[in-house]
């Protein structure tokens, strides 16, 4: 059994942050996001509590609002902007985290490394562990400095609904599905109006909470493996993930990061484009 170890690019534990929190180019950010049946209001929540000096990053608003899909990765100059407003730039340490445990944040590192910003880590339990242990949280908004951010688009780490179709035809690359069973099998709704069910063909379905442990942190490496290959997909292969509208398909990313598969991007539109489209194939079962 491999055991945890922290690390700065992808995932680190409360004890890691606990120990860097006054770290003078720590920046830490609240990416909680849910779906809308979740009955959660991420903002409110960051505002009654969250980790000293986090900043709060809104996946809706931070996003191409020229797409009609939800939340599709922003184009660079906003991204910039932002993150120079919330104080965030060149030279930081970056801690993502969420009050799921491990749900959006991991969306949040993938837009932070598609715009070729690497020095980013989801803490591991999110926000749900970090008061388990009863660690320091505030209700007060940080202190915010301007900080010069320079990015670099890694167009490698991202698929649009063309490649993907590509993709799917030839079987060139382990298309991987983060929605749940009964979603991807077409068994269940889908929670946005107007979709198709089922998923796109010759896709894997490895659902994200099984690359979890109880507590909401990340299974172990040999954990992940075995999650990926009891699902049929070959970790040798390039790997597209996806989900519903491109947040929980980043859980997978990061894990595929973890177990050091490096060929591998998100399809960012997801069920929510796939599953609009007529002329698009779709499977069930």
């Amino acid at each position: 059994m491999t055991t945890f170890t922290d690390d700065p690019k992808t995932l680190v534990s409360t004890a890691w942050l606990a120990a860097h929190l006054k770290d003078p180019d720590l920046r830490v950010i609240d990416a909680s996001w849910y779906l809308p049946d979740a009955g959660r209001d991420a903002k409110a929540e960051y505002q009654a509590a969250h980790i000293p000096g986090a900043r709060f990053f809104d996946i809706d608003e931070i996003t191409d609002s020229r797409s009609n899909l939800p939340h599709m990765a922003p184009p660079p100059e906003k991204f910039v902007a932002r993150m120079r407003a919330m104080g965030i730039g060149d030279g930081h340490q970056v801690v993502v985290y969420d009050g799921a445990g491990l749900f959006s944040a991991a969306r949040v590192w993938w837009t932070f490394r598609l715009m070729g910003k690497t020095d980013i880590a989801v803490l591991d339990g999110g926000f749900p562990k970090w008061q388990a242990e009863g660690r320091d949280v505030e209700d007060m908004p940080p202190v915010l400095r301007d900080r010069h951010m320079t990015v670099s688009r890694q167009n490698h780490l991202v698929k649009d609904v063309t490649q993907v179709a590509h993709a799917a035809k030839l079987g060139e690359a382990e298309i991987i599905d983060a929605r749940g069973a009964a979603r991807f099998k077409g068994e269940a709704p889908e929670p946005r109006p107007g979709l198709r069910s089922g998923h796109i063909p010759g896709a894997k379905n490895v659902p994200f909470s099984t690359l979890l442990n109880p507590d909401g942190t990340m299974k172990s490496l040999d954990g992940l493996r075995a999650a990926f290959e009891g699902a049929g997909v070959n970790l040798s292969k390039p790997a597209i993930t996806t989900c519903g509208s491109g947040v929980t398909a980043a859980v997978l990313s990061l894990a595929l990061e973890r177990l050091g598969h490096r060929n591998h991007a998100l399809y960012d539109g997801s069920w929510a484009e796939w599953g609009m489209y007529d002329d698009l194939a779709v499977e069930k079962g």
